[in-house]
């Protein structure tokens, strides 16, 4: 029988890298995202792999679109073999007396609380079944503060101690819990960042070659085909010439 592997997230950038390169390693899949154009394409494009695929145009903030997505899921495939927690976001780079407190809201609903919901979903089921695997997309952020980063470090840093929390807590249980710390991703999530100010958000990339959404689909990939035993605890992935969250040498001409 083929495994499951659910996605959020699944339009763009690692979601859709992941989510193509699952399904060529033979998963059928379940995915997520806003964007419904987007996410259409990154489902042709699995199909095209032979996956089968569930998907649904949702918000993972939204309670109704959550539960929605993950008992279509169920329906569907009757079972859940892997949750990769992929959805999240950040909103400028605003000193902290300068954020606005929706874009905070935002990015915490989005980064820790839906989260726990997704996971909540679909942790019951891998437990009755006595396997799984829950992925979370943590970041050196998580690790590393930094100037203007001050309400998105928090998120990180708060799901790195959820993810703690929850490995210890269901440890009798053989479910596997990976915590995956990517530093620079060249994907959109930049241009969300800066709210679609495309120049802004390459400008952090020039003179650096940074990780791409598939270098970080084959962590997730490696991380989950090993052998039932092993369990990949976390994986700090960076480019070659970030040092830290805070130190990068660009050096591209």
């Amino acid at each position: 029988m083929k495994k499951i592997a659910m996605i959020t997230g699944a339009s763009s950038g690692i979601g859709a890298s992941a989510a193509r390169k699952l399904a060529g390693q033979g998963y059928d899949l379940s995915l997520c995202a806003r964007r419904e154009e987007a996410l259409e394409k990154t489902v042709r494009q699995c199909e095209k792999l032979g996956a089968q695929a569930h998907w649904q145009v949702a918000d993972v903030r939204d309670a109704g679109d959550r539960e929605r997505f993950v008992s279509g899921a169920l329906e569907r495939f009757g079972k859940v073999d892997v949750l990769f927690n992929n959805a999240g976001l950040a909103i400028g780079l605003d000193p902290l007396l300068e954020t606005d407190a929706e874009d905070a809201r935002t990015v915490f609903e989005t980064n820790v609380l839906a989260v726990i919901e997704m996971t909540r979903l679909a942790l019951p089921g891998m437990i009755q079944r006595g396997s799984g695997h829950l992925v979370f997309m943590g970041s050196i952020a998580g690790r590393q503060a930094y100037e203007g980063g001050s309400v998105y470090c928090a998120s990180k840093f708060a799901l790195r101690a959820m993810v703690d929390s929850l490995r210890q807590e269901i440890a009798e249980h053989p479910i596997r819990i990976t915590l995956i710390d990517p530093g620079m991703v060249e994907t959109e999530f930049s241009v969300v960042r800066f709210r679609g100010d495309k120049d802004r958000a390459d400008s952090i990339y020039k003179g650096i070659k940074a990780l791409t959404g598939d270098d970080i689909a084959e962590t997730v990939f490696w991380s989950i085909s090993q052998p039932p035993h092993v369990n990949i605890s976390e994986i700090l992935v960076c480019p070659v010439h970030q040092a830290d969250a805070r130190k990068i040498v660009k050096c591209q001409t």
